[in-house]
């Protein structure tokens, strides 16, 4: 099977999950929506604080893709599973930072000069998300492990199932339905734990009874805290969390920064918000599809054909790229009307919705970049450019430029922009410096042929466990490539 057909499925599969994980976004924000303004700038204040905080906790769990990918290219099942295990404790400690953070968001609202009227329910939404970040997180593990292995398409299926749970428990714990009195916008807070547990449940019971999970002995007894192993994991993960954290957070605070326009702007900011992330979907599937193929071979001690699965990669996100951005230029005006029925908001979304295409160019190749990096064990450098370009140029710049006559009028000569598109052109503008530096990036690291040691030697395998590890690779097919 060509390699490119092998990328493509796998990215095709993953896509197919993260649209349905992403629907549950857009199905809350449909149903705010159509309950009212209120309650859909609740859900576009409470979802960015959420966000800013999961993907940064996230990011470190997914900074495994590649790792794992290598040890299963090298055919080391003990030490995946080790591996695996070790890693639970970054779980457990990254879901008590998580839950601390969205027990007390008051310093987030009182920063961003959120209206206190939206407060309590703010509050209300993010004590019940708080609950629902410990089986989110286990659930990524269980997902960035079988994408490492190149199982993806079990976590579609769970993925694809959830949605068909999430989009009615929403909409009746929302609205109500008969007797049962609605709870408003909350309800898809209480929707959202529902179904993050049932997921995680159901993940659990495959790692158990699957036979595919069998080589890599996961359910031994935890090992102790491997400090030097902890050590290696945080030092990749950390800056690849926090990575990700300064790219969700350059998007997310719009919202917070927008609220105090008003309901309209920050609604009409979320339905194009909604429509960015939906989006993003695309590159993300590709660069897990490509870091896992490009670690896989890696481990496999084959640095050309890592190097070419990372260039198709980032061919195939900017071909699709330009495909949805062309899609959504010519159907943003049915989009901005199926989200509101408010006439206001709809004819403000329009505007944004234009200026989500051309902001979706360079977040493809900066994602798929940002995944691949992570392949050849640079982290830090990512970190930096997203810091300088994303927080600096893009966010700090949106907010001058939006609120600050003093110096963008004394300076470039025109007066603050109070508006929107402010933010977005802004963003678009650092988004596209971040994609090209990036793509330098790669295509200098995956020129060195030396492959970059594997981040997981948790201990060297004995002979006899060498020995053990090929008898069982061997009776489960294992060496059939992901």
């Amino acid at each position: 099977m060509s390699e490119l057909r092998t990328l493509s499925r796998h990215a095709g599969t993953v896509l197919v999950g993260q649209l349905a994980v992403m629907a549950f976004g857009v199905a809350d924000t449909i149903i705010a929506g159509r309950y009212s303004p209120h309650a859909l700038a609740v859900l576009s204040l409470a979802s960015s604080i959420y966000i800013s905080i999961y993907v940064a906790l996230n990011g470190m769990l997914q900074a495994l893709l590649p790792v794992w990918a290598e040890l299963h290219g090298a055919n080391r099942t003990l030490a995946f599973g080790r591996s695996v295990r070790q890693a639970l404790y970054i779980a457990a400690g990254a879901a008590a930072l998580g839950m601390l953070a969205l027990l007390y968001p008051d310093p987030w609202l009182s920063w961003t000069q959120v209206p206190t009227e939206l407060w309590p329910d703010v509050r209300a939404y993010l004590r019940i998300l708080a609950i629902a970040l410990v089986p989110s997180l286990l659930f990524r593990m269980y997902s960035t492990l079988n994408q490492s292995l190149g199982y993806p398409r079990l976590v579609t299926w769970l993925q694809a199932g959830a949605l068909l749970v999430k989009i009615p428990l929403s909409w009746v714990l929302t609205f109500g339905l008969g007797e049962v009195t609605g709870m408003g916008v909350v309800g898809c807070a209480w929707a959202t734990l529902a179904v993050n547990t049932l997921m995680m449940m159901t993940g659990l019971w495959l790692l158990r009874t699957q036979d595919i999970y069998r080589p890599y002995q996961l359910w031994r007894l935890p090992e102790k805290i491997e400090w030097p192993v902890i050590g290696r994991f945080l030092r990749m993960g950390v800056p690849a969390g926090l990575s990700i954290m300064v790219e969700v957070t350059s998007f997310t605070l719009m919202a917070l920064f927008i609220a105090r326009l008003g309901s309209v702007a920050s609604a009409s900011h979320q339905i194009a918000a909604s429509l960015a992330a939906l989006l993003y979907m695309v590159p993300l599937a590709l660069g897990i599809a490509s870091s896992a193929r490009t670690g896989y071979w890696l481990g496999a001690g084959d640095a050309r054909r890592a190097r070419q699965a990372a260039g198709m990669g980032i061919g195939l996100a900017i071909g699709a790229a330009l495909a949805c951005a062309g899609l959504l230029l010519l159907g943003r005006e049915h989009i901005a009307h199926a989200f509101t029925n408010d006439p206001l908001v709809a004819q403000a979304a329009i505007v944004w919705l234009g200026w989500v295409a051309v902001y979706h160019l360079a977040d493809a190749v900066q994602a798929v970049c940002a995944f691949l990096l992570r392949c050849y064990r640079n982290t830090l450098a990512p970190l930096l450019i997203y810091t300088a370009f994303l927080w600096g140029l893009g966010l700090y710049g949106g907010y001058l430029w939006a609120y600050d006559t003093s110096v963008l009028g004394g300076f470039m000569h025109w007066a603050a922009r109070p508006s929107v598109d402010a933010f977005w052109i802004s963003s678009s503008l650092a988004l596209s410096a971040v994609s090209i530096m990036f793509a330098v990036l790669v295509w200098r690291a995956s020129g060195i042929s030396q492959t970059p040691d594997t981040a997981v030697n948790t201990h060297q395998d004995s002979e006899a466990s060498s020995m053990l590890t090929q008898r069982l690779a061997g009776k489960t097919n294992m060496n059939v490539e992901p």
